[in-house]
């Protein structure tokens, strides 16, 4: 199943991939609270806490399913006990006449917007919007139609892959390739929420870069920002993260969701994480120059005369290291001095007759 990996992704001119530093969106979700002001809001806050990136959703309750109090249509344990769906889809969702001055918006703060499509009708709303990518979440990774419309559009394409099994992985890379070229990445994902650590299972991260060919990141559902921190370290490029204004206010998401200074203190140690993976390297780093002086060599620590053989009480190993290296001390003892050595001086072959 391995493939050839995909070098490079690209969002609104930003490239992605593993020399850049890691690519962080914040996903809003029903965070908004039905409110337009408090929507712009968060787009605002996300780009001031260094989001590269905001997510939404675009759904209705009537196109994720039916208003229905049947069994199956009522949740029951986690954060939503006792919701019905549709009553859950109708607070969360982003209402559709919003769409259009949210991307307006975004675009005059400077911050790329796009969203998870839940139907092909809100495909078609995100295209008339300019969206410059499309996400499929994760509940949505088995709906291989609706990948195959989003395919269509050949924007680029970050898919979710939690709850999924390998071989519906496989369908639904299959369905991008097969109906564009459009690049895909593909983010791990364990949906609960929130999900314990213990769970994320990040070693599946380069597992799905090498199994598929593509770059690869993870959608965290976790609390806190060690878990996405880890994640770059094994080769996540991007990270995406829940993101309120407070989860005081509530909000469908918000139990689960970062505050601007989590989120903000989240990218600067992602950076951090990135920048410290560096490459492989066995040789002096310019910050290490100066403590090579430091290190152990030959020194002699009694004066001795021209012609007096050197012990291992007249020359040891001791800092500082500018004289000949430790592993010479053998080939050095018993031989004689070849002129006078003074107490403190380092050792070079010169000295040893």
């Amino acid at each position: 199943m391995s493939q050839a990996k995909i070098a490079s992704f690209e969002i609104a001119g930003r490239r992605i991939g593993p020399d850049q530093p890691p690519y962080l969106i914040a996903e809003l979700s029903g965070n908004h609270k039905g409110d337009f002001g408090r929507a712009c809001a968060l787009i605002d806050a996300a780009k001031a806490a260094g989001a590269d990136a905001v997510k939404i959703q675009t759904y209705t309750a009537d196109t994720l399913t039916i208003d229905h109090d049947g069994p199956g249509f009522r949740l029951e344990g986690g954060l939503w006990d006792g919701r019905t769906l549709y009553e859950l889809y109708q607070e969360g969702s982003m209402p559709w006449d919003w769409h259009e001055a949210l991307f307006a918006h975004a675009s005059g703060v400077g911050i790329p917007l796009f969203s998870s499509p839940f139907d092909p009708t809100a495909v078609d709303l995100l295209e008339r919007c300019g969206a410059p990518a499309f996400k499929i979440a994760s509940f949505e990774l088995i709906d291989l139609p609706l990948i195959r419309t989003v395919a269509r559009t050949g924007k680029p394409i970050i898919m979710s892959t939690g709850m999924a099994e390998l071989g519906e992985i496989t369908d639904a890379v299959a369905a991008v390739r097969e109906n564009s070229n459009s690049p895909i990445l593909l983010l791990h994902c364990t949906s609960a929420y929130p999900t314990p650590p213990e769970e994320c299972d990040l070693r599946t991260i380069p597992h799905l870069a090498d199994a598929f060919g593509t770059l690869t990141g993870l959608s965290d559902h976790t609390l806190g920002g060690a878990v996405a921190i880890a994640a770059v370290a094994l080769g996540a490029v991007v990270i995406e993260k829940h993101f309120t204004l407070s989860r005081a206010e509530g909000g469908v998401d918000s139990a689960f969701s970062m505050e601007p200074d989590e989120f903000r203190a989240m990218v600067e140690s992602c950076r951090v994480a990135w920048a410290a993976l560096g490459k492989i390297n066995y040789t002096l780093t310019p910050s290490e120059t100066g403590g090579r002086d430091y290190r152990r060599s030959l020194y002699a620590t009694a004066d001795i005369d021209a012609g007096a053989v050197f012990t291992s009480t007249n020359i040891r190993s001791i800092r500082p290291g500018f004289g000949l290296a430790p592993k010479y001390i053998d080939d050095i003892i018993g031989r004689r001095a070849s002129r006078r050595v003074r107490r403190g001086e380092p050792l070079d072959w010169s000295m040893v007759g």
